[in-house]
């Protein structure tokens, strides 16, 4: 049981649905669009909503026993700066658990609109908002503190009916600085059909891909367990071939 956790890029309280009593005893939501928290989801558990960037936590040090965020830190502008500041708000020995999306997330969109915007224009600007490469997370973690790190990855496919319906679905979740603000509709359909010839089903739909990050990594505390000096091993690596002679012997 956690007695204080932390919800990062909360949104309307998405995570604090599937939460009871018996896991977090309070939690924090932490988002920086404050109309998210004007239709938040009903939880069993007493929950506090803080206006605030991820990147400024507004919290004292070792406050959170749990840090999680859900699919929100794509957002963030600096990324080892928002790890900094969660972990420095957790207690030692507090962990954080998070997914973000990353990687390969939308690549045949990115393809599609790069290749048709070369073709009737001459170049390309980004439309699809920058993902952090998973190789880099691990080592951006561990800059910013954690320790026993878990990194996973996951690839979720969802079936569109078309181009149209994607940038429809995706309307507004473009965070780039330097994209431009109109595709023309040229672009538009030569990108249609160059996504329905590279990547489209047999049934007549386009593919999306979202790549999910999962991580979980601890703040330090005295008691968590620690690797062996290095040469204090009493076993050798090539005794491991013996392992099977010594288990027939034993059953013996």
């Amino acid at each position: 049981t956690f007695p204080l956790a932390l919800d990062v890029g909360s949104g309307r309280g998405y995570i604090a649905q599937h939460l009871t009593k018996e896991i977090v005893e309070k939690l924090v939501q932490v988002d920086i669009a404050e109309n998210a928290f004007k239709n938040a989801v009903e939880s069993e558990i007493p929950t506090v909503s803080v206006v605030a960037d991820e990147e400024f936590l507004p919290f004292k040090e070792d406050t959170f026993d749990l840090v999680v965020s859900s699919l929100s830190l794509h957002w963030v502008n600096d990324l080892p700066r928002a790890f900094r500041e969660i972990h420095q708000v957790l207690k030692p020995d507090g962990v954080f658990i998070g997914a973000m999306f990353g990687g390969d997330t939308l690549y045949e969109l990115r393809c599609s609109l790069q290749l048709a915007e070369l073709e009737r224009e001459g170049g390309f600007s980004p439309h699809v908002s920058p993902f952090t490469a998973v190789s880099d997370l691990g080592h951006l973690l561990s800059s910013a503190g954690f320790n026993t790190l878990t990194v996973d990855t996951d690839e979720i496919q969802v079936n569109y009916p078309g181009l149209f319906e994607i940038m429809e679905d995706l309307q507004g979740n473009n965070c780039s600085w330097n994209r431009k603000p109109l595709l023309h509709r040229d672009t538009m359909l030569a990108a249609a059909a160059i996504y329905q010839e590279m990547y489209g089903n047999s049934d007549g739909t386009v593919p999306a891909t979202f790549q999910i990050f999962y991580m979980i990594g601890w703040k330090f505390h005295e008691s968590q367990a620690r690797p062996a000096q290095r040469g204090s091993a009493t076993v050798s690596f090539g005794d491991l071939a013996k392992i099977d002679g010594l288990l027939r012997r034993g059953r013996k």
